[in-house]
C-alpha cells in the first residue's frame, strides 16, 4: 500500500532561540487519550526517553477516556507553556478546536497514532490499513471457512475504519465465494476489553455460537473476545489482535488468539519525541525525514509518516523475544510444550 500522510500546507512553527536539534528549555506536552491499555506506557516511556536525550522536558495529561476532558487537558498544556504537542485523540472531530488553540499560539502538533482530520497536525503511526490485512490473512490462513465476527475499534477512531478496511480486502474474495459469512459486526467504544467482551457475548447468543473465527482489531477486544469464547468453549478458534501486549503474546504461545500485529510502540514513541522536539525547533512538517504527503479518507492532505508493523504468529515468536520486547518467562507462561521459544 502506498504509504503517504497528512497534508498540512509546509507550516513552521517557530520558537525564538530553539535549534531544529534538540536543547534545553524545549518542553513537550502529551495529551493521552487513557492510560488503560498497556502499551501507552510502552509508548510514553519511549517518549521520555527521546526528549531526554535531547534535553527536553516533558508532561503529560490523561483524558480518561473523555473527549471532553481532553479539550481542557489541551488547553492547560498550552498555559503551561509548551514547545510541542503530542495528541492521542480520544476523538478525532472533537478535538479540532484543541488543535486551532494549539495553532493560535504557534504550537506544533503531532497527532499520534491516530488520525486527527486536519491538515496542521503531522500524523505519526503505523500502516493500519496493512495492519488490517494482516490480522485478516492469519484468521483466514487459519480458518479458511465458516463463521466470522469482526470486534472492531472506537467508533470515534478513524484507526478503527482503516483496519476494518484492510481486512474486508483480504476477506472480500472469500465472501463472495461464499466461504465464510461475517455473522456479526460490533464497534467496540472506547477500545475497552469489556465493552469487547459483552460485543461478542451478544453475538455468540445471537448465532447459537455457531462462531468459527473472530477478527478482532486490537490485542483489548481479543481479550475481551477470548474470554467470551472461553465462557462457551469456544476458546482456541483463530482470533486476531494488534500491539504485541504482553497478555496476548501469552495467548498466542497458548494458541487461543492466532495473531497479534506487532507496533514496536518503542520506535513509535522515539520518533514522536525526535519529531516534537524538530518542530518545536522551527522545522517544518515537510522537512521530517520520512514525512510524506497522504490524503486521507475524508479528502484532507497531511504530511505524516508511517512505519511499519509485524504480524507475530506461534511460528515467529522468537522475534518479540530477540528483539528485548518481552521476556521469555513472560511469553511461556503457563504454556507447556508451545511453540519456540516456549519449547
Amino acid at each position: 500500500m502506498k504509504k503517504a500522510l497528512l497534508v498540512a500546507a509546509t507550516m513552521a512553527f517557530a520558537v525564538p532561540g530553539v535549534s531544529a536539534v534538540a536543547q534545553d528549555g524545549v518542553t513537550v506536552g502529551v495529551s493521552w487519550s487513557n492510560f488503560q491499555e498497556e502499551r501507552w506506557k510502552t509508548d510514553e516511556a519511549a517518549i521520555k526517553g527521546a526528549l531526554d536525550e535531547s534535553g527536553a522536558e516533558y508532561v503529560s495529561s490523561d483524558a480518561q477516556s473523555s473527549s471532553a476532558k481532553q479539550l481542557s487537558d489541551v488547553e492547560s498544556l498550552i498555559a503551561q507553556g509548551v514547545d510541542a504537542l503530542i495528541i492521542l485523540a480520544q476523538d478525532t472531530q472533537a478535538i479540532i478546536p484543541a488543535v486551532q488553540a494549539a495553532a493560535d499560539a504557534g504550537i506544533p502538533v503531532i497527532a499520534y497514532d491516530r488520525l486527527i482530520e486536519d491538515s496542521r497536525a503531522f500524523y505519526l503511526t503505523f500502516d493500519n490499513i496493512e495492519v488490517g490485512r494482516m490480522q485478516a490473512r492469519a484468521v483466514l490462513e487459519a480458518q479458511p471457512t465458516g463463521n466470522y465476527v469482526m470486534i472492531k475499534g472506537s467508533p470515534t477512531d478513524p484507526n478503527a475504519d482503516f483496519l476494518r478496511g484492510g481486512q474486508q480486502e483480504v476477506l472480500q474474495e472469500a465472501i463472495d465465494a461464499g466461504d465464510i459469512t461475517i455473522v456479526g459486526e460490533a464497534y467496540t467504544d472506547g477500545w475497552l476489553p469489556a465493552n469487547a467482551q459483552r460485543n461478542m457475548e451478544q453475538i455468540l447468543t445471537q448465532t447459537n455460537n455457531e462462531v468459527d473465527a473472530v477478527v478482532a482489531s486490537n490485542d483489548g477486544t481479543a481479550g475481551g473476545a477470548v474470554a467470551a469464547l472461553t465462557a462457551q468453549g469456544l476458546d482456541g478458534i483463530p482470533v486476531s489482535g494488534q500491539d504485541g501486549d504482553h497478555a496476548a503474546l501469552n495467548r498466542v504461545a497458548q494458541g487461543t488468539q492466532t495473531v497479534s500485529v506487532w507496533k514496536d510502540a518503542r520506535e513509535l514513541g522515539k520518533s514522536a519525541g525526535m519529531i516534537a522536539v524538530e518542530l518545536a525547533g522551527g522545522a517544518a512538517m515537510s522537512d521530517i525525514e520520512g514525512a510524506e504527503e497522504w490524503t486521507s479518507p475524508a479528502g484532507t492532505t497531511m504530511w505524516a509518516e508511517f512505519l511499519e508493523p509485524v504480524p507475530v504468529t506461534k511460528d515467529n515468536l522468537d522475534v518479540v523475544v530477540d528483539a528485548g520486547w518481552i521476556e521469555k518467562d513472560a511469553l511461556c507462561q503457563g504454556v507447556s510444550g508451545g511453540p519456540s521459544p516456549c519449547n
